[in-house]
Formats: structure tokens, sequence, C-alpha cells
């Protein structure tokens, strides 16, 4: 998988799971900048963060994925591959870069797992998210039957 190091998958941080697969199709659950156990990158994109920060965060969010999906999917052995990521991102007034900062989380996923991370993407700008962090990824995925 391009030689990267994934994380330890983030622990939840509520009651749900972490993913769910049925009849073969796979979600992950919201992933964050989470590293180490701590949520960097608090803020709104815009105001308090740069558009560096955001896509530090997000690359960041991006390797949580791709350790649930390593978890999900037998170490990527059966995973057939990634349908689609809605990336939101908490935005601060005026923000309207949403497409260059989700552009880091598509790169990645397509360099980690080929043609297997191609997907559909939505870029969603809010005013706020969980514990006031700054990227939340939500990621569907089908299973090699």
């Amino acid at each position: 998988m391009a030689g990267l190091l994934l994380p330890e998958a983030p622990k939840v941080l509520g009651n749900y799971q972490p993913y769910v697969i049925r009849n073969g199709i796979g979600v992950i659950s919201g992933q964050f900048p989470i590293q180490g156990g701590k949520l960097l990158y608090q803020g709104k994109i815009g105001e308090e963060l740069s558009i560096s920060d955001a896509k530090h965060a997000i690359e960041i969010a991006t390797l949580n994925v791709l350790s649930q999906l390593s978890n999900a999917s037998n170490g990527f052995a059966d995973l057939d591959g990634i349908l689609r990521m809605d990336a939101y991102i908490a935005s601060g007034h005026g923000f309207d870069r949403h497409a260059e900062v989700v552009d880091v989380a598509s790169n990645l996923l397509m360099a980690a797992l080929g043609n297997k991370g191609c997907h559909a993407r939505s870029a969603i700008g809010v005013p706020q998210l969980p514990l006031n962090s700054s990227i939340e990824l939500v990621v569907s995925f089908s299973i090699i039957p």
C-alpha cells in the first residue's frame, strides 16, 4: 500500500461502531484529525486555521480512514474499492476552497490504494463539527464477495 505507515485506528467517541459492513457495502464512521489520541486542528478554516492547517488536518483524518479501512477489509485484502467520501469542513465566513482541501484526501486515497481508491465525493462546508474539529471524513466502500 504505497509504503504508508498507518496509525492505530482511533477509538470511537460515542455509542457507535468504527465501521459497519452489510451485504458487501461498508461505511466508515466519521474520522477526525486525531493523532496519538489527541484531536488536532480545532476551529474553523479561514478563521482560526489556515488552508495549510486544513490540508494537514485532512491528511491525518485520511490516514485514520485508511486505518479503519484496513481493519474492515482484512488488511485491504478483501477491499473491492472506495465508493464515496463525504468531507465536512468547519468553514469560516467566506471560505470557499473546500475542493482544494478535499483533493488532499482524494489524492492520498488514490496513492495508497491505486484504482481501488477512486471514489465519488462531496465537499461540504459546515459552521461547526463535533468537538470543534476542523475536518470530518465519512467513507463508504465495497468488499469483494
